[in-house]
């Protein structure tokens, strides 16, 4: 019989207490309504607000990912911007977001999860106000760059809010209610978008986030516990996150803006100033101490190989959505509800078939659905190309979704899984990181150079004839660069890398991906599963490390 159980029930109550305190303090935790972090069970009404909130901030990001591309025509019809405009309306907020987020996360591990992802939903919904309110292109391009770096301050702490304060027991229960809810929030995105654009406005498509903010603040505040990571040390890599994000920023505006000036000096000079501070950012980070990219993870081949693989896919997802939500408003003629319920299919059978599809990769290795789910993509863009004025849904659209939706279900769930497979479990949370980085730069580059490459002018989103043209040069080139990175997959991944690991291999985590059905990233996760308090365990002989 334990010590505690020989205590009277009020000892052993008061003991209890104590040991939570003493566990709270010592990993820098703070308590919040009366439960220490690591110790809430999903059953309790603490569990469900956490829940809450952490979908609610979540959710606010994902919508985001999958609404506002529903509402590029009406932008650009009420501002009278040109497709330039529009793909700075993209782009400026996947800037900010792609080059903040691993900051995002050091900052939430140094300061506290809960104080920076609440600033983050505050920041994120004044931006959104300022985006629902713009009089003009120019404010709306800049306050979208802001919601970015709400976005990168969110993202990060809501799956490690939940890892870091429910019960171990628990914590399996709570990230599924998490991702299947976070799910449905994605996945009902596009027909909320196109509710709201053709109902109240394209502006309400940014205004929805205000409120939700307003749930989301007082709940986490009031019930999700404080917590931080006691060994995060060193200095912010700040001037890095700088350099990349001006990188990316300067060869995206060379991109997006040669349509238009050609090959100018201003177009010229973009281009060579994001290559030169390229170079810069990573000459940096190989000297830094503490770099905010360890360029020492991409010695993994392994992790450099998923990692091609991710830009390849996500590129060409990006580029797709982009480009395919103004060929069903502007060719076939649907209005932003129609355009963003035919999406559904994609996002939905993500949603029922991804945890699925993690158990298949867990079982056959990771070759073979990396390589055949970006070939199943390429075939649904292919098909793509049927559709154009007077096209049929159910004969045209509908089996191009399918045909994409099957190639996402197959390979999102393994492409993460091996991402973290690919290095040891103290740098999962950094190689998740890292992979949704390089996710959606991808995106941002396609939709800057997809335009450029398939010869799309600026108001060509305003001449059905003209865009349609444009359309049918860009699917074969999103379709190649899927076959590139199905190439990769099949020559470079190895079927092992999720296999049990074998007597004295350094522990991986080897743990199947959760659901998961946001389009423009694959999911993040924080690393190891441990709350607070928690020692690492080292798995028995044998046995597959978590």
């Amino acid at each position: 019989m334990s010590d505690s159980s020989r205590r009277p029930p009020s000892e052993s109550g008061s003991q209890s207490a104590a040991d939570d305190t003493s566990a709270a303090a010592g990993e820098g935790v703070t308590a919040a309504s009366g439960a220490a972090a690591g110790r809430i069970r999903i059953s309790e009404a603490a569990g469900r607000w956490i829940v809450l909130t952490t979908v609610l901030g979540s959710g606010m990001a994902l919508l985001d990912g999958t609404v506002v591309n529903v509402a590029l025509p009406r932008i650009g019809e009420d501002l009278g911007a040109d497709l330039a405009v529009l793909q700075w309306t993209v782009n400026a907020y996947m800037l900010t977001l792609a080059g903040l987020i691993l900051l995002g996360g050091a900052l939430g591990d140094r300061f506290g999860r809960r104080r920076v992802f609440v600033i983050g939903i505050v920041w994120f919904a004044l931006a959104s106000l300022a985006c629902g309110i713009a009089p003009n292109a120019t404010v709306l391009v800049a306050a979208r760059a802001l919601q970015g770096i709400g976005g990168a301050l969110l993202t990060p702490g809501s799956l490690a809010l939940i890892q870091a304060s429910f019960h171990p027991d628990d914590r399996a229960r709570a990230v599924g209610a998490w991702s299947g809810l976070g799910g449905v929030a994605a996945a009902i995105g596009p027909f909320v978008g196109g509710w709201l654009v053709d109902g109240p406005g394209w502006r309400w498509v940014f205004l929805l986030n205000v409120p939700l903010a307003a749930v989301c603040v007082p709940v986490a505040l009031r019930h999700v516990p404080e917590t931080r990571d006691p060994h995060a040390h060193g200095r912010f890599d700040i001037l890095g996150a700088v350099l990349g994000a001006l990188a990316l920023g300067a060869v995206t505006y060379a991109l997006i803006d040669a349509p238009e000036q050609g090959a100018s000096p201003a177009i010229i000079g973009a281009a060579v100033a994001g290559v030169l501070l390229g170079a810069a950012f990573v000459r940096l980070e190989r000297r830094r101490r503490d770099p905010m990219l360890p360029p020492e993870i991409f010695s993994s081949r392994q992790f450099t190989a998923v990692n091609a693989v991710t830009f390849c896919v996500y590129a060409a997802f990006g580029g797709f959505f982009f480009l395919s939500v103004l060929q069903l408003q502007v060719v076939v003629g649907y209005s932003a509800l129609a355009a963003g319920t035919a999406l559904l299919p994609t996002t939905l059978m993500m949603l029922l078939l991804s945890s699925r599809s993690g158990a298949l990769g867990q079982r056959i290795g990771p070759r073979i659905p990396l390589t055949v789910g970006p070939l199943l993509c390429a075939t649904g863009m292919l098909l793509m190309l049927r559709v154009g004025q007077g096209a049929s849904y159910w004969t045209d659209i509908l089996p191009a979704l399918l045909a994409m939706g099957s190639g996402m279900v197959l390979l999102v769930a393994p492409l993460t899984s091996t991402v973290l497979a690919s290095v040891e479990v103290a740098r999962a949370g950094l190689a998740s990181g890292v992979n949704n980085a390089v996710a959606r730069a991808a995106g941002l580059i396609a939709v800057a150079a997809l335009p450029l490459l398939a010869g799309t002018g600026p108001e060509a989103y305003r001449s059905a004839t003209e865009f349609d043209a444009s359309f049918q040069r860009a699917m074969p080139i999103c379709a190649g660069v899927l076959l590139v990175g199905a190439v990769i997959a099949l020559l470079a991944v190895r079927s092992d890398v999720l296999a049990p690991a074998a007597v004295g291999e350094p522990q991986r985590c080897r743990a199947q991906c959760r659901t998961y059905c946001a389009v423009n990233s694959p999911p993040l996760d924080p690393g190891e599963s441990r709350g607070p308090g928690e020692p690492r365990r080292t798995p028995a002989a044998g046995e597959s490390p978590a």
